[in-house]
């Protein structure tokens, strides 16, 4: 949205691939030893997790224990309204009945769509803070962290194996990943096409997990990229910005677009939370069915 550069008086700002590197870069433990590390933790990606996960638990605890059966209150008729629409996109999407679906639908839909909204707080705000308290790198949209989006997908991936088990048993699990889309009781024919089955439909079962976590990762890394480049129309000394008629229509121009773009990211933000979750609801229930 609007961007607070880290710039003083009278000194140059940082060069746009500077600008764009230092806002894409994790707090972390250390710098990454090759592509995979496990030992590498991005702090702020944890701590703005969990104090989104306090935020959404604190407000849903808060209002049920203020719940009344006579006239609601607004924060009670928003809560109410939430609900309802998450149960009924469970009872559209859901074939079976499990009392875990829609308590995790509603989890997945308010906790990914407040890390997506922190993409609209002002891009310098919180990481000019932090380099002010001597921290070198701050990046506050958990959804835009790799490590988050497969950690919220991958649990889901699991149990879309488990509700397989459950509802198939292992052997129909294994044949449903064997014996489709071809199918016949002869077993000379079962054992020709059952690896040609296997190959055909384990990569499209092992793609759920990464597309739901990717889809959501690209998209909110590209609103992020959208408000670093709006930042940097406005790359020069503030003093410089403010004396000549240039500066000031960098500024407006700015402030016309990071508004227009945080309206749309508002929307994007909502429309990734319900797809996570209305695919999480509808993988669920193809794991749950007996054919």
């Amino acid at each position: 949205m609007f961007s607070f550069m880290f710039v003083s008086e009278g000194t140059p700002a940082e060069s746009p691939g500077v600008y764009i590197t230092h806002h894409i870069t994790f707090l972390t433990n250390h710098a990454p030893r090759g592509i995979v590390d496990f030992s590498l933790l991005n702090f702020d990606t944890v701590i703005f997790s969990i104090l989104l996960a306090v935020v959404f638990g604190g407000f849903f605890v808060g209002v049920a224990r203020r719940a009344t059966s006579g006239v609601p209150g607004k924060l009670q008729c928003f809560i109410e309204m939430i609900v309802e629409f998450v149960d009924a996109q469970v009872k559209d999407a859901f074939a079976g009945a499990s009392p875990l679906i829609a308590p995790l639908a509603i989890t997945i839909l308010c906790w990914v769509f407040l890390f997506n909204l922190m993409d609209i707080i002002p891009i310098d705000l919180l990481p000019s803070a932090a380099q002010s308290v001597g921290l070198g790198h701050l990046r506050i949209v958990p959804s835009t962290d790799l490590n988050v989006v497969f950690g919220l997908s991958l649990p889901v991936f699991f149990l879309i194996i488990f509700y397989n088990i459950k509802m198939k048993g292992l052997g129909g699990f294994i044949g449903s990943l064997t014996l489709h889309p071809f199918s016949s009781r002869n077993w000379v024919v079962q054992a020709l096409f059952v690896p040609i089955n296997f190959v055909m439909e384990l990569p499209s079962f092992l793609a759920r997990p990464v597309s739901l976590a990717l889809r959501l990762y690209g998209n909110m890394y590209a609103g992020e990229m959208v408000f670093a480049l709006l930042a940097l129309l406005t790359l020069s000394s503030a003093s410089t910005a403010l004396m000549s008629a240039t500066g000031w229509l960098r500024i407006l121009g700015q402030v016309g677009l990071g508004l227009a773009w945080t309206f749309f990211d508002i929307f994007v933000a909502a429309l990734q939370a319900f797809i996570f979750m209305m695919l999480t609801i509808v993988y669920l229930s193809q794991a749950s069915e007996h054919h």
